[in-house]
């Protein structure tokens, strides 16, 4: 892997992983037209812990108040009651489906949901979703409203992600949009839900990206620092941006990317593997 798409790359993940338009997807596309390959879900996996660390950062006092929380909880009934108690456990379950799911369809997931017929597909069909949701959804429920059910639906949207064009973030706003979640507080689950998710895969996955002709392990490290400086940028303006704002825009994004792309696989202009 050439330094010039390690950097690309890098900045690819950091700009998409937290708008609901897919980061895999488009580092398998990008890739894909531009320097001829696939960087591999391993790659994928791996630069997202920079972005998450990026989450880590920006919610630092959030995180650190649900995790006293919740250790707390373990001896203090009162705790227990209190939605923060609620929130670690919401995210702790909510992360089970697409650990489970991560494992069992491993293979599939570095082969053929990589396609770039099924991204293109998925890109349009998702995106009309998130359409829908917004047009529909209530968005009358605060992030404190959340239940525990609310936490494991979610958590099956997050699975959905492991599908490259579905979007990690795209999949568990839909979601909440459906169940009645404000924009912001739908958004913003989204990124607690997929800490202990990505954080977990990246490291699971990393001998995998070394393997063969991947990048180096410095090419890799300045990857991922790359994507989690500019990830960081982006959580500070999405959030700002979801208050105020539809999520129309990301909509049209997908449904004009993927077209474009089922247009260039029909006229062979490029490779679906």
């Amino acid at each position: 892997m050439s330094w010039l798409e390690v950097i690309v790359l890098g900045l690819v993940q950091g700009l998409t992983e937290f708008l609901p338009i897919s980061s895999s997807g488009h580092l398998r596309i990008v890739s894909g037209i531009f320097f001829g390959n696939d960087p591999g879900a391993a790659f994928t996996a791996v630069t997202q812990i920079g972005t998450e660390v990026a989450v880590i950062v920006y919610f630092a006092k959030d995180i650190g108040h649900l995790i006293a929380t919740w250790f707390r909880g373990f001896r203090d009934p009162e705790v227990r009651a209190s939605q923060d108690y609620r929130m670690a456990w919401m995210v702790i379950i909510g992360t089970i489906p697409i650990g489970l799911l991560g494992v069992l369809f491993k293979d599939q997931i570095e082969t053929v949901a990589r396609n770039l017929w099924l991204i293109a597909t998925t890109l349009i069909v998702f995106g009309l979703l998130l359409g829908l949701a917004e047009r529909f959804g209530k968005q009358e429920r605060p992030v404190e409203k959340l239940t525990m059910k609310d936490g494991i639906i979610l958590g099956f949207a997050q699975a959905m992600a492991l599908i490259p064009g579905v979007s990690r973030s795209g999949g568990t706003i839909t979601v909440g949009l459906f169940l009645g979640l404000e924009r912001a507080a739908a958004v913003r689950f989204s990124f607690l839900l997929a800490i202990p998710a990505v954080f977990a895969s990246g490291l699971f996955t990393l001998p995998d990206v070394f393997a063969g002709d991947g990048p180096s392990p410095f090419q890799m490290i300045v990857a991922v620092v790359i994507a989690g400086v500019v990830g960081y940028a982006v959580i500070a303006w999405i959030l700002r941006f979801v208050e105020k704002n539809t999520v129309y825009v990301f909509v049209a994004y997908r449904i004009a990317l993927g077209a474009a792309l089922l247009a260039a696989l029909a006229i062979g202009a490029v490779s679906a593997t």
